[in-house]
């Protein structure tokens, strides 16, 4: 396999794909971005080693040229965020339903190999048990989480209807240097370690008590990979987390605790369509896919706050 495309390439998750593939020798690299949450920064280093093209989703006559043929197709592409779906419905929608269904479009009609889709974990909603496994009914609870389990249901319809081969792997809050914690919408490690370095207090939505399965980005790209190779995999879904569970008061003392810092939290109401807790059963990823991370949590908070420090004047800029 020597050519792939990823969607959302110049994004914090799709730039960690796009440097894995180049690590591992890949010939062509299609990089499709609009920049709407992407970063040409992201992709600086690499940028003579990949083919960029600044297109939309959205718009399938300007993707599917450029998907045609591809081996694998990361689709990565999404407004990632389930408060701002809540705020502003309709760009999520289009982009990470209809901009979906385009990409599977352009992939079948141009006979690529497989698309390796990102869903996410938000799509089970709150569960009694823990921890999420794949076989348990769907309960989103925000047009984010209803958006990512559409593109799901699409992956699979097109695996057994067109005979597209397809993978999908439910995000649990990946985390890692280049996300970005210039909005309100970020990841909230970014944040947090926003907060750390400007010596501020950071904003907790609930009690802190509310759980997250954080998995460092680097583990996700090499899940991603694994997932373009697996045999015998395609319409399937799988967990993409470390199994682990951290609280947001736990991740907050860490933080702290790296940087040297002792700054309480400021507590607000829980935010409309957050999950309280969240862990990933990995068993059928890693019986599948070969999954098996490499990162704790503090060695990944570690890595990416040392990141954060030679990196956050030009990170919090605002957007032009």
């Amino acid at each position: 396999m020597s050519h792939y495309v990823v969607t959302g390439g110049a994004g914090f998750i799709g730039s960690a794909i796009v440097r894995s593939l180049l690590r591992e020798g890949a010939r062509k690299v299609v990089v499709i971005d609009n920049l709407l949450t992407g970063h040409e920064r992201n992709i600086e280093e690499v940028r003579g080693s990949v083919d960029f093209q600044l297109a939309d989703i959205r718009h399938y006559e300007q993707i599917a040229p450029l998907i045609r043929g591809a081996a694998v197709v990361f689709h990565e592409a999404a407004i990632p965020s389930v408060p701002r779906s809540i705020d502003d419905p309709v760009p999520s929608h289009e982009c990470n339903i209809d901009g979906t269904f385009n990409v599977l479009r352009a992939a079948r009609e141009g006979a690529a190999g497989r698309v390796v889709y990102a869903a996410s974990s938000s799509a089970y909603g709150d569960t009694e048990v823990l921890p999420k496994v794949e076989s348990m009914t769907p309960r989103p609870k925000s047009p984010y989480a209803l958006q990512k389990l559409v593109g799901e249901y699409y992956c699979s319809v097109f695996s057994s209807v067109y005979g597209l081969q397809t993978v999908a792997l439910r995000y649990f809050n990946v985390y890692g240097p280049r996300q970005d914690p210039s909005s309100a919408y970020s990841g909230v490690l970014s944040l947090f370690m926003k907060a750390a370095l400007e010596r501020k207090a950071p904003a907790i939505f609930g009690d802190g008590g509310q759980s997250r399965d954080f998995t460092f980005v680097e583990d996700v790209a090499e899940l991603n990979l694994k997932a373009a190779r697996a045999a015998n995999v395609s319409g399937n879904v799988y967990n993409a987390g470390n199994g682990g569970r951290i609280t947001l008061n736990q991740a907050w003392a860490l933080v702290q605790k790296l940087e040297g810092v002792e700054i309480p939290a400021r507590y607000g109401p829980p935010r409309r369509g957050d999950v309280r807790d969240s862990q990933a059963d990995t068993v059928a990823a890693a019986r599948d896919l070969g999954h098996a991370p490499r990162f704790s949590f503090e060695e990944g908070m570690r890595q990416t706050l040392a990141w954060y420090r030679g990196s956050i004047a030009v990170l919090s800029e605002p957007r032009p």
